[in-house]
């Protein structure tokens, strides 16, 4: 399990986490999300060890993270900025990876062998001459080669086509089944989280705003479409204390509503307002971040 406990930490005066505190589940896969600034890859790096906290905890399993070899030999990290020794070829960047897991027993060099072939990167090509995609699929590579029990992926797929895309997440979602990996994601591409991830954390400002698994938070934010007779219009300000409007537009003769609260007590309460037309239209986890964002 991966947990961060009001962790927080400062850059030349500015507070870039502020008591953030975020619980992911082994075996599962959590996507966090927020605002440039927000704090995400601040957040990873102490997780990958690369930061001390300055206050809080970060564990992962009931480990220290920072200054724990044996731990950090059990995570992979793909950063969105990638960095690789500026004369190595990708094969000596394998040949310095499996030395260096090779000892925890870590390195699958058939797993190696068959993403090569997957993704077909030239072996005795530079990585600095790499395109921004093929040094990403290279990452991708060493990262999975290694048979980490963790997984954390900065902005994992900028500059991946499709193809390779889909590639890459039907792997991590069969370690995921079949070993139990644990992968938190950072990613702007919401819809690609959508499709994969169990649970989600919102950080507003160096802080938690929301940690629900998706299902969940899905549950109690609803996109609904309501009509009214011709004169007529809702008194949505007396749906009470449990239904809060995040937002509310106008469409012609039909109102576009996202409301949070609970489903059964949100139909109930508009329908008796006797409207025309009542849809409950499927609510994106783009449209949950863009409206959670605006309250």
């Amino acid at each position: 399990m991966i947990r961060i406990e009001n962790l927080t930490k400062t850059f030349d005066g500015f507070t870039a986490l502020d008591g953030l505190s975020l619980h992911v589940k082994q075996g599962s896969i959590y996507g966090m999300v927020g605002v440039n600034g927000a704090g995400k890859t601040t957040a990873i790096k102490h997780l990958a060890g690369l930061y001390r906290q300055e206050s809080g905890d970060v564990s992962i399993d009931g480990a220290p993270v920072f200054d724990n070899a044996l731990l950090k030999s059990r995570v992979g990290y793909i950063p969105d900025e990638l960095y690789f020794f500026p004369f190595y070829t990708m094969r000596m960047q394998h040949n310095f990876l499996r030395r260096l897991y090779s000892p925890w027993g870590r390195w699958n060099e058939e797993r190696y062998g068959k993403m090569l072939a997957l993704m077909g990167l030239d072996e005795k090509r530079r990585l600095g001459k790499f395109s921004k995609g093929m040094q990403k699929q290279a990452a991708f590579i060493f990262a999975m080669s290694a048979m980490p029990d963790v997984l954390l992926l900065d902005e994992p797929i900028d500059g991946l086509d499709p193809l390779v895309r889909k590639v890459v997440f039907e792997l991590i979602i069969e370690d995921v089944a079949q070993r139990g990996l644990t992968v938190l994601i950072s990613s702007h591409n919401l819809k690609e989280m959508d499709g994969i991830c169990d649970a989600v954390g919102i950080i507003k400002a160096g802080r938690m705003g929301i940690e629900r698994d998706l299902d969940d938070l899905k549950a109690d934010v609803h996109k609904i479409q309501v009509a009214f007779p011709v004169g007529e219009a809702g008194e949505f300000s007396l749906l009470g204390p449990d239904i809060q409007i995040l937002h509310r537009e106008k469409r012609g003769g039909v109102e576009l509503l996202v409301v949070r609260g609970a489903h059964d007590l949100v139909e109930a309460k508009i329908k008796a307002m006797n409207p025309l037309l009542y849809d409950h239209l499927p609510l994106t986890l783009e449209e949950v971040f863009v409206y959670e964002n605006l309250h």
